[in-house]
């Protein structure tokens, strides 16, 4: 087996792709991609199977440019391309987004090489954060890397906006000239900034903001749940989280993940929404304590 940096091309892209979806819902990927992405279609044909795909494999391509020496695949000499890791590392904070092993290669430290590499790139990172599954072995894995596992939930179901209060303020769309406010607000609940994380984000999310005296935050919304979310305030995350489930098409089941027991306040917006809360894996945090308010986002942390 030889490790090899993800170049940024579709062909590597595709790769990573195949090599997460393959390992969806096996217990040695951290923390994979989304659902659907194993599927095909057609993107220029309307297609949401295809659209998904082309999203995945450019946030791959985004993390190659951005972390060539945080992106790795692990290649066998006879069968190919077995394994994949995605890492990044901004100003003092290190995250993984993937780490996925085909299942047919799993139990033979492929994964552990592959982690052992990307976690060279964020030697010199004081903080460290994982949004981990909900299997024995990614707790495992996360724990014997040094990483606190926070237990976290995730809200879902269809919304139901006549039980969200009115919004106590103004609620704005984003545009790429509230990114030095959005780089503040991350240095403050996360410790660093996500710089370019933010250009890939708004190519495929809404983006709301808030930034007035009471404070600054931002908020990256799909029709099928929320992305991301850092807020300076209690209050100012409320009012976002609820502004971006307003959004929603009516009906339509949606996600928001990786709450922790800090995260009370996007609890009791989602219950009050009429979503359900649910168990769903870990959050797992080095050299940091859970950012409040802050809701990571499975990608980008």
């Amino acid at each position: 087996m030889i490790l090899r940096p993800v170049r940024d091309d579709e062909e590597d892209a595709e790769v990573v792709r195949v090599i997460s979806a393959a390992a969806l819902g096996a217990s040695r990927t951290l923390p994979g991609d989304a659902p659907g992405a194993g599927t095909g279609g057609d993107p220029a044909a309307g297609d949401p199977a295809g659209a998904e795909a082309a999203r995945l494999r450019g946030r791959h391509r985004h993390l190659a440019r951005t972390d060539p020496g945080g992106c790795w695949i692990a290649q066998d000499e006879e069968t190919g391309p077995i394994g994949a890791v995605l890492s990044s590392r901004r100003e003092g904070t290190w995250g993984m987004s993937l780490l996925a092993v085909l299942p047919g290669a799993q139990g033979k430290g492929v994964g552990k090489a592959l982690m052992a590499r990307a976690m060279v790139h964020g030697q010199a990172c004081l903080r460290g954060v994982i949004c981990a599954p909900p299997h024995p072995v990614a707790a495992r894995t996360c724990r014997r890397a040094g990483f606190t596992l926070h237990p976290a939930m995730v809200l879902s179901g269809a919304v139901d906006p006549t039980g969200l209060a009115p919004l106590d303020g103004a609620v704005h769309p984003g545009t790429d000239r509230s990114q030095d406010m959005m780089d503040s607000v991350d240095r403050r609940t996360r410790g660093g900034a996500h710089g370019p994380d933010h250009d890939e984000l708004r190519r495929h999310h809404r983006l709301l903001v808030v930034d007035d005296l009471a404070g600054s935050g931002y908020c990256y919304a799909r029709d099928d749940g929320v992305e991301l979310l850092a807020a300076t305030s209690r209050r100012l995350a409320t009012r976002l989280l609820t502004a971006a489930l307003l959004t929603m098409p009516q009906g339509r089941p949606v996600r928001v993940p990786g709450l922790t027991a800090e995260q009370e306040w996007a609890v009791d917006v989602g219950i009050a929404a009429g979503l359900t809360v649910s168990n769903a894996g870990y959050v797992c945090l080095r050299g940091m304590r859970p950012p409040n308010p802050y809701l990571p986002s499975p990608s980008f942390l």
